[in-house]
């Protein structure tokens, strides 16, 4: 059996020493899920100067990651952790219908479809496309990795995209970008920590601000980002 429990032995790759360095891995934005091309519509309100300072994407990202697609999708990463093979379709059909616009849509379908792709070549998981949240819980929970740990890195990598786009665009200073996300760590572990206990009944959103800023995306004239 190899050190990661539930691992396939029948895995080409090198074996895997700590499950640390696989989501170092995952959620690096070497990553190729295309993670560097969505911004969850911070550009439109970027260009619409209702983010304008370091303060105003913290209070921003805090809200998505607490209240809007953030915590969502931790709560779907963890029920397709748990899941058993046969009921990720229906997660998968879940994940999608809560998906408030086309740019959204495309954002968690287009990155959990890579996702899938490339984690099923370099370790040996299910290629199936899934959206993004879904696609990493199963995945996961395929090669015996902890969920605690892996729903705090993916909500870190979603923080950490977001503030990156941020600081391409803003513009933002990489200081204050990194000062951003530091203050974002507690709403991180917060989230992580109610998204293993909570039901699919739990699920919802209220950042209506955020979701019509993705709407708003969709047709501005002039974009950097795919959302």
């Amino acid at each position: 059996m190899d050190m990661i429990t539930g691992i396939r032995t029948a895995m080409t790759t090198p074996e895997i020493p700590d499950p640390a360095q696989v989501l170092l891995a995952w959620f690096s934005p070497a990553y190729p899920v295309g993670a560097y091309s969505h911004s969850h519509g911070l550009e439109a309100e970027i260009a619409a100067g209702r983010v304008a300072s370091g303060d105003d994407l913290y209070g921003w990202l805090r809200l998505v990651l607490a209240q809007g697609a953030g915590r969502s999708d931790a709560i779907l990463l963890c029920h397709a952790w748990r899941a058993e093979p046969g009921a990720l379709a229906e997660l998968a059909e879940l994940a999608a219908a809560l998906a408030p616009s086309a740019e959204r849509h495309l954002e968690t379908t287009a990155q959990g479809a890579a996702f899938a792709r490339v984690t099923a070549e370099a370790w040996g998981t299910d290629p199936a496309p899934l959206p993004y949240p879904v696609a990493v819980g199963a995945a996961a929970a395929r090669l015996g990795l902890p969920l605690q740990p892996t729903v705090a890195a993916f909500l870190h990598g979603f923080a950490a995209n977001i503030v990156s786009a941020a600081v391409r665009f803003l513009p933002l200073g990489q200081t204050e970008g990194q000062r951003v996300l530091a203050r974002l760590l507690p709403a991180i572990g917060a989230v992580a920590a109610e998204a293993q206990e909570a039901e699919l009944d739990d699920l919802g959103a209220a950042v209506f601000g955020a979701d019509l800023a993705a709407m708003e995306h969709e047709t501005m004239p002039v974009r950097i980002f795919r959302t």
